[in-house]
């Protein structure tokens, strides 16, 4: 008998992202697909801070995450990196 799924990180159990809600919302979109269905499944989640932390530590560098398209993460990251912003 295998042991039940864990997550690694509590949190992501809890994420909209994989409930039924979610279903067909595609997370990782191409060009010009656009990403506001996946944020607005995120604007709704329990986790998004969580989420976001998550993906600005780990460096994702694709997807949305958080609410967050991959380029308004990438301005998140340098606005860190020139101290405009604070961690």
């Amino acid at each position: 008998m295998t042991a039940p799924f864990a997550f690694e990180d509590p949190w992501k159990a809890e994420g909209l992202c994989r409930t039924p809600a979610a279903a067909g919302v595609d997370f990782f979109p191409r060009k010009p697909k656009p990403v506001a269905p996946a944020k607005a499944v995120c604007a709704r989640c329990p986790v998004s801070a969580e989420c976001l932390d998550y993906a600005l530590a780990n460096g994702e560098r694709f997807g949305v995450w958080g609410g967050l398209s991959e380029r308004q993460r990438k301005g998140m990251r340098a606005a860190r990196r020139t101290g405009r912003i604070a961690s």
